[in-house]
Order: C-alpha cells, then structure tokens, then sequence
C-alpha cells in the first residue's frame, strides 16, 4: 500500500470478478495479453496511465503488465473511479492512485504520485497527465517517449498545445483511428449513455423528447439510441453541416433556446462550456432531467443552475434536484459529470475491446520507433486499425472477401 493510495485492498475479490467478467468478453485484449506475455515489449518501460478507472480500464492495464511494463494508474473523473476495481489491480501488483469521489485536491495528487514515478509512455483520457507533466513536472519530459491520447476532449486540447507550440513529445490521436471513434463513440457511448439515464431515473424514454446537444459521433450514439427507445429527438448544434446530417437521418433541429422550453431529458456531448446555461434553465419545464456525456462537467453551467435554485436536494442517488422557481424543479443527473460512467458501467466490454486494443498496440508503435518520430500529432497507423479490425471480425465469427492480383492491380492503375 506504500506504492498505491485506494479506499480498501478489501475490496479486491469483488474487482476481480469484474475483471474476470470484462476478459472474458474481450477476446482481442486476450490476444494481446497472450503475444505480449511472450515478447514482452513493455519490457523496463513506466507507463502512467489516467483512464476512467473501471473494469475494461483494469484489463487493459493488466495487458500492458503483461507486456513487461511497470504500470502507474490513476483515474481520470472523480466519478468514474471503481474502488474494488482500483483494489484488484493493486492486489495484483500494481501502483493505483485513485478513489470515487475524490476532492479537486485529492485528484490532483493522484495525478501527480503517479507521474512522479517518471513514466517513459502516457496513456491519457481527457488530457490531464499531458497537462500536468508540461506545467508541474517539465523536468521529467526528458524521459518520456510519448503517449496516446484516448477521447475527442483530449485531443482538442493537444491540437491547442500543439498550435501554440508547447506540446513536447509525440502523442498518438487513439480517439480518431476508425476502429475507436467509429464504434466507441456511436455505438458505446449510445448504449452506455441509456444505461446510465434508465438505471438512475427509472423513468420511460418512450414518447418523451429528448434534446441531444452536439452531433459528432457520440451525439448520432445518443440520438440513434434515444430513437430506439422511443424518444422524439430534438438536436441542438453550431455546425450546419452536422445539423443537415441530424436532419437527415430522422431528428428535428433547432437551437437551445428554443429546445430548451421542449424538452423532458437534455443530454450534452459537445465537448464545450455552458451548452445549457441561466438563459435555458429558466426556460425550462418542471421535472426536465439534465445530464452530460462529454469529459467534463462544464456543458452544463452547473455553477449558474446552484445561483438561480431556491433550493437544492437530493432526490435519490446520483439526482439532484434544483428549484428554480417554487415548485417547478430541474434534476440533474451524476453531478452534470459523465452520466454513463458517474452514474454507470461506462461502455459494453466488446466495444472497449476494440478501443483499447488500439491504445495497447499505439503505445507499443511508440515504444518501437522511440527516437525517430518527429511530429508531435501522430494518427494511428493504419496497419493497426486494419489489424484492429481484421482480429475482431474473425472473433465475430465472420469472413470477408481479398481483392485478386488483378483486382488490386486495376484499383490502383492511374488507368481506371
């Protein structure tokens, strides 16, 4: 316990079966584990991992402990955070930083015991080891290969470090490889999203209206899941060419402020600050349930919402119930935090499996061409997507057809 800071090592045997749960239904991370066991290519590498601290999260660390590497791991949301999780992994061996419900404070330190430790890799979710090692610790870059980079959030904010010139090492864009935003964020964040709002509310989605703010890859999840149970669904977007998408695949549009006086669940995955602010609260009707599904909690100006309630009060676990005028009350859900990670399991296993897969091989693609990478912005290989793609395929059971010599030949003639 000296190397780890966790609520309980008690806990452990419930972690396990979570994790147990989570490896049998990742075949792909299986493979790896099993490759990596033999050719150890972690092997006297630190890696400082800050990912939502949960099952699939555990059984990549556990991979990547397999692969030699001696792993430093925190969480990365106050919420997310599974406490028997965190005590399984320290139990088998590794260093764990990281508790539910931790204060600002606590999370930060956490953050920083494990990138004390001078990790060489980063696997970062939302950005905040990034961020901490060029502000609070620029004296341990030097050790640093690089790192991957798991979610839209994250990446926006290297793209800025990037531009400004401050980004020091090379950082692998794991959220934009198509075998992770394709399926992870329409299909994981979708599910996971709904699981979240049902198993928290138990309340019908069917004939509600539903205001989907933001329409990238996990908005179309949220809104195709939302339809699915339903829901009439209203998007919200400053892009016009995603609000011509969302039209055209089924779902009305128009702005906020307008949505705003509609709708019954409001769920935020813009990646943005104050998506539902003072202006909206006020129009909104009594019982209308907030939530976000983007990496921070600032799409919903949580601070306005406490400044406008007349009261505040918990309704049941993970709802908080705020008057904004006598007897009309909007409930928020998770703290306006992740809905389907603070207030459920987070993604279906087989979707992480893919994810993951792809940070597992990015870090192993860093530590293989230490030295040589000159870009600080790196895309995934494609060979890794492809391989990604072509393990999973044969664990659905499933084929598909090679092109001929011929076929190949004419596809890449210049005389088509």
């Amino acid at each position: 316990m000296m190397n780890s800071e966790i609520r309980d090592l008690s806990l452990a045997p419930s972690g396990d079966q979570k994790i147990d749960w989570v490896k049998k239904n990742c075949p792909l991370l299986r493979s790896l584990e099993e490759e990596f066991i033999q050719t150890k290519p972690f092997a006297h590498i630190r890696i400082a991992l800050s990912v939502h601290l949960e099952a699939k999260t555990a059984y990549l660390c556990k991979v990547l402990a397999a692969g030699g590497a001696d792993m430093y791991v925190t969480g990365s949301n106050p919420l997310s955070t599974q406490d028997d999780v965190a005590a399984a992994l320290v139990a088998s061996g590794l260093k764990v930083f990281a508790w539910y419900g931790s204060t600002p404070e606590e999370y930060e330190r956490h953050i920083s015991r494990v990138l004390e430790a001078g990790p060489n890799i980063i696997i970062d979710d939302g950005g905040d080891l990034v961020h901490a090692l060029h502000t609070r610790y620029p004296h341990l870059i030097h050790q640093v290969i690089g790192g991957c980079e798991e979610t839209t959030t994250g990446i926006i904010r290297l793209m800025a470090m990037e531009k400004e010139g401050k980004l020091r090492f090379p950082m692998v864009m794991v959220n934009n490889a198509d075998c992770k935003h394709l399926f992870d964020n329409r299909y994981g964040t979708g599910q996971s999203v709904w699981d979240g709002i049902n198993r928290t509310t138990n309340l019908i989605v069917a004939g509600k209206i539903v205001v989907v703010a933001g329409y990238g890859w996990c908005g179309k999840g949220v809104s195709m899941r939302a339809k699915g149970l339903g829901a009439r669904v209203v998007v919200t977007e400053v892009d016009p060419v995603k609000a011509i998408e969302a039209i055209m695949d089924g779902f009305d549009v128009m702005p906020m402020e307008q949505a705003a006086r509609i709708g019954d669940f409001f769920v935020t995955v813009t990646g943005c600050c104050k998506v539902i602010s003072k202006k909206h609260f006020s129009l909104m009707k009594d019982g209308a349930i907030l939530c976000n599904a983007g990496h921070f909690d600032v799409e919903i100006d949580m601070a306005g919402l406490r400044e406008m309630a007349l009261s505040v009060r918990e309704q049941r676990k993970n709802i908080m119930g705020y008057e904004i005028e006598k007897g009309r009350f909007l409930y928020v859900l998770a703290e306006g935090r992740l809905v389907n990670l603070a207030a459920g399991d987070g993604h279906p296993a087989e979707i992480m499996d893919m994810s993951f897969a792809i940070q597992a091989l990015s870090a192993k693609y860093l530590v293989d061409h230490r030295g040589s990478l000159t870009e600080k912005l790196i895309s995934v290989p494609r060979q890794i997507d492809l391989d990604v793609a072509a393990r999973k395929l044969k664990f659905m059971g499933k084929s598909i057809d090679s092109l001929t010599e011929e076929q190949a030949a004419y596809l890449n003639s210049s005389a088509l």
